[in-house]
């Protein structure tokens, strides 16, 4: 009988050890299941009209299109998400990564915020009182949403507030021409943070406008907004070089940024860099976008007239062809290795590789 009990508690043993561990292969095979869906499409070519490049920490490589969603990089395949990946709409204005490594992609409607697995669309919250939200704190990300509103949109981490500009000196100027524009000034083309956290906002036809956390300043100067055949060129170019100096739009000059007073930008300027035309006449070449390398050269991109390479004494001319036809550029950006990238709108996306900038293929 001892014998014959032993044999039935083993069995029982037995049956409980095999039911357990079917319970985890259930558990295991549930939990597996229930993973959120891979995203994206692998591709093999990034779209050609290209408005931001961006490098994470996880060095995988970001390319933002106008109308066809975003692209990502890591080194051996492209895949490309859209729309039905979870982003809040396919024109891709710009990319940004907040402390934790989350991605936040700009568009005309809304941010859509990527944290490795998922897109979510940022809450906006909608103030009484835009004035109140003007906030300068560390880690707040700012951005656009389009080229008609007036003001930027700032997150703190939780919400997308809307803001408004306090009124530009140029404003009146503006609408006070016989038959002014009908799109919005103070829309924004620029959004830029300097080296003491300052931010800086380049409108479409009033200027910069300096916000320093408690006070506003205005800068509006006619030789930066007006190309030479006559065009309003916006403020489109903002950037702090390592020894301080900012540059605005062209290179007539470098400015020095003093203590301001009131709501006018104070400065004083310093001589930049010309060229002369094929006419012999002198010019200083407006940029759209622009970068500082690791030996300390500045990288300013034109639209339709290649980069010019500013190494402190004179501008050296890249002109970028895609076979025989005119690159139209729009960004540039240093990667994490201090690589120079273009974007363009017509091209796809261009590398320098130490002589020339070619373009980039997989």
């Amino acid at each position: 009988m001892k014998h014959l009990s032993w044999n039935i508690a083993l069995i029982i043993s037995l049956i409980w050890i095999f039911s357990a561990c079917k319970s985890q292969v259930t558990r295991q095979e549930t939990t597996t299941s229930t993973k959120a869906p891979k995203l994206g499409q692998e591709v093999s070519k990034i779209d050609d009209t290209i408005w931001d490049i961006y490098q994470d920490q996880q060095s995988n490589y970001w390319f933002s299109s106008k109308e066809k969603g975003v692209f990502r990089y890591n080194g051996n395949s492209l895949t490309h998400f859209t729309m039905e990946d979870g982003l809040e709409s396919n024109q891709i204005r710009g990319i940004q990564e907040d402390k934790d490594g989350n991605l936040y992609f700009e568009t005309t409607s809304g941010v859509s915020k990527y944290n490795g697995i998922s897109f979510e669309t940022l809450q906006i919250l909608e103030a009484e009182d835009s004035a109140h939200q003007w906030k300068l704190e560390a880690g707040d990300l700012w951005f656009r949403l389009g080229f008609n509103k007036k003001g930027p949109y700032r997150y703190d981490g939780q919400f997308l507030y809307p803001l408004e500009f306090p009124t530009s000196p140029q404003e009146a100027i503006f609408y006070g021409v016989e038959s002014p524009p009908t799109y919005e000034p103070y829309g924004l083309y620029k959004i830029y943070k300097d080296s003491k956290g300052v931010m800086w906002f380049g409108t479409t036809s009033l200027g910069i406008c300096r916000y320093d956390g408690s006070s506003f300043q205005w800068h509006y100067e006619h030789q930066l907004q007006r190309t030479p055949s006559g065009g309003d060129f916006g403020s489109r170019a903002i950037f702090e070089d390592r020894e301080g100096y900012f540059w605005f739009n062209n290179t007539h000059s470098r400015y020095v940024i003093e203590p301001s007073l009131g709501n006018t930008l104070n400065y004083t300027k310093e001589e930049g860099l010309s060229i002369k035309n094929d006419e012999g006449q002198v010019e200083f070449p407006f940029f759209l976008d622009i970068e500082q390398d690791d030996e300390g050269d500045i990288w300013m991109v034109t639209y339709n007239n290649g980069v010019w390479r500013n190494n402190g004494a004179q501008l050296i001319h890249y002109p970028i062809k895609d076979g025989d036809t005119d690159v139209l550029l729009f960004v540039n950006y240093k990667d994490n290795a201090g690589n120079i990238w273009l974007g363009t709108h017509n091209a796809g996306v261009y590398r320098y590789n130490g002589k020339s900038f070619e373009k980039f293929r997989l």
